[in-house]
């Protein structure tokens, strides 16, 4: 171990990335330079004003329809697509309609989710439903989607059609999470297990899907495809504790959203049900406030100073929620690495893998 990040305070620590800063930088634009054009293509067929709401949101123009160069996001979703169509012994390119596939998927549920969690802010600018309204932010959703399913299936061939029943089931699962995270927000108390189901699906299924769905589309048998779709579902396990990390103590300037975000949201995310589930008096302490914050009504719980936010973070610190999410990342990060030894590829190609992995982890917001 010798690669250490430092995230407001908080430590991860990684296996020895295989490949340099610049290697992963390489990777993400190869990603987002062979996607993109494909990607906007897509977004072209879609009646107005869902064509111009869909740009906006992907950050290619302003509120005002100007062109912009706003951050589209990191482009993980399409980098691991375009390596696992690698994986299987076929060109990058092979795997870009996946790349485009996972991607409108990916952006579908950020759309719905933005709306459904009331935030105001992504990537540093105000989100879809805030500047076009819900009811664009709910169609270009839905358009997405089903833009998805049409990148794949007008490639004609089987594995097309065998990657398309892989996509649609990663996006039942990342809906089934989305639902679950709902339901959670008003319960006292959720399981550990039950926040990594919820966070399995939301996450770490379509993270799976874009580790594989290039190697499919490549002619990857279906247990070479399980096995990188293993790798998917782990990372994103360790993506998501991360991001649960960052969700309650991360710097608004790096990560665009507001202070203490998800404790604003009442998210039962992974610091806060492990710290309601290791006993003592800060866990105690905590179970309380929430218990008495799960019946207050939604303005009220609005109209709360940073200081109450602070002392539930503080509380969650206390009773060890933070240090246990950043020990899970950390292994569901060995469980995505062990994925690996089972899928016989190039080991250049493997050590790719793991430098995306190792981003994942350490990503800076």
């Amino acid at each position: 171990m010798s690669t250490t990040t430092e995230t407001r305070g908080e430590t991860v620590t990684p296996a020895t990335p295989a490949v340099d800063s610049a290697g992963v930088i390489a990777l993400l634009e190869r990603g987002r330079t062979l996607a993109t054009p494909v990607l906007r293509s897509a977004v072209d067929r879609l009646a107005p004003p869902m064509d111009t709401v869909a740009a906006y949101h992907f950050g290619w123009i302003d509120a005002d329809g100007r062109p912009a160069a706003g951050d589209g996001g990191k482009a993980v979703r399409p980098a691991l697509a375009l390596l696992s169509a690698q994986a299987a012994g076929a060109d990058p390119e092979v795997g870009v309609p996946g790349a485009v596939a996972v991607e409108l998927v990916h952006n579908f549920s950020l759309l719905h989710d933005d709306l459904m969690d009331g935030d105001e802010q992504r990537r540093h600018r105000d989100t879809v439903w805030k500047v076009h309204g819900p009811a664009q932010a709910i169609l270009v959703g839905d358009a997405l989607f089903a833009l998805a399913g049409e990148i794949l299936l007008e490639l004609g061939t089987v594995e097309a059609g065998r990657a398309t029943r892989r996509l649609t089931s990663a996006t039942r699962k990342l809906i089934d999470g989305q639902a679950q995270d709902i339901s959670y927000e008003h319960r006292e108390r959720v399981t550990v297990e039950e926040c990594l189901e919820m966070e399995g699906n939301k996450t770490g299924a379509l993270l799976a899907c874009a580790a594989s769905v290039g190697a499919v589309l490549g002619g990857a048998d279906d247990r070479a495809a399980d096995t990188l779709e293993r790798y998917g579902y782990h990372l994103g396990l360790a993506f998501q504790a991360v991001d649960d990390v960052l969700g309650i103590w991360g710097d608004p300037v790096a990560t665009g959203k507001q202070t203490w975000s998800d404790l604003r949201q009442r998210k039962k995310s992974l610091p806060v049900v492990a710290a309601l589930a290791a006993g003592g008096r800060a866990s105690e302490d905590l179970a309380q406030i929430l218990a008495a914050d799960a019946h207050k009504p939604e303005d009220e719980f609005a109209d709360f100073s940073e200081e109450e936010f602070a002392t539930r973070a503080a509380l969650i610190e206390e009773a060890g929620g933070r240090d246990w999410t950043s020990q899970e990342a950390r292994r569901q990060y060995a469980k995505a690495i062990e994925a690996l030894d089972e899928v016989d590829m190039p080991g250049e190609v493997r050590d790719q893998f793991v430098a995306l992995a190792d981003f994942v982890v350490v990503r800076e917001r």
